[in-house]
């Protein structure tokens, strides 16, 4: 009876010990916790939100035009959405009081009613680049790009002329007029943006040269389509996607976007700079939603 006694309290004692609290945690006979461990638990929280971004990725894309559905390359979801993240930034990195670096501005996009940049730096005479006016300005973050990237030309031989900038409302309102008048509504919309809905409002867009399609032979043109992006000037309105853009080619036309988002729409965009903005504007959309 004794050692029967022992025996049963020997094995309570083994049973106890396999529950046992072991640096915080319970243990089963398995060895294994009976809790999640932490590690684990963040890669599944992980995976889960990459796989709700990469499913919204999709539903983002069959949203966009069948022309730019078929101009999207997406061969690596992780990379895709690691550079979509930086982009993000820095769209959300100009002065907390103005809208987005990234904003879409086109007809279908108009910009708020009587929006002007919260800040704007006049371009004066430097040596980095040349300018044909004096009334002249960018926001801050496109006037230092703009110095960048006129100090990278002059490097190659290449002096940058700056001919047309910021425009206020008013002033793409007469401009666009200019054009009615001249040739009529239809070919006024492929030549100017309505007013309300030009780049060249959000101040982070120049023109470039002549501002004529001789400007792309021009050693000043072939050296912005060869390194603007570098920089991250991007080509607004490409030749042959008028049907895209809106406007017809032109050659002399960028727009700031970031080093960023210059990588991001050639990796993923066919180097369509409409495309990767109405994508990251989509993408924001659906975001919030």
């Amino acid at each position: 009876m004794y050692k029967q006694t022992i025996a049963l309290i020997a094995g309570a004692a083994v049973c106890v010990g396999l529950l046992a609290v072991i640096g915080g945690k319970i243990y089963a006979a398995s060895g294994k916790s009976s809790r999640t461990d932490p590690a684990q638990e963040e890669a599944s929280e992980t995976k889960t939100a990459g796989n709700e971004k990469a499913a919204l990725v999709n539903k983002v894309i069959s949203g966009m035009s069948s022309r730019a559905q078929a101009g999207v390359r997406i061969d690596d979801m992780d990379a895709f959405l690691s550079d979509l993240d930086r982009v993000l930034r820095f769209d959300a990195s100009g002065a907390e009081d103005d809208i987005p670096l990234l904003t879409l501005a086109d007809r279908q996009h108009p910009l708020p009613d009587g929006y002007a940049p919260k800040q704007l730096v006049q371009l004066v005479k430097n040596t980095d680049y040349t300018i044909n006016r004096a009334d002249l300005s960018l926001r801050p973050e496109a006037s230092e790009a703009l110095s960048a990237l006129g100090r990278a030309a002059r490097s190659d031989g290449v002096t940058l002329l700056v001919s047309s900038t910021y425009r206020s409302y008013e002033y793409q309102k007469t401009v666009y007029e200019k054009w009615v008048e001249l040739d009529g509504q239809e070919e006024a919309d492929r030549e100017s943006a309505r007013p309300g809905t030009s780049q060249h409002q959000l101040g982070t867009a120049a023109d470039f040269g002549s501002i004529s399609d001789d400007f792309a032979a021009t050693s000043m043109g072939a050296w912005m389509t060869a390194h603007a992006a570098e920089y991250g000037w991007s080509l607004s309105f490409p030749q042959g996607y008028e049907n895209v853009t809106g406007y017809r080619w032109e050659s002399w036309h960028f727009r700031y976007v970031g080093k960023d988002a210059c990588m991001f729409q050639k990796k993923y965009f066919s180097d369509i700079q409409q495309f990767m903005l109405e994508f990251v504007h989509a993408w924001k959309s659906a975001a919030v939603s």
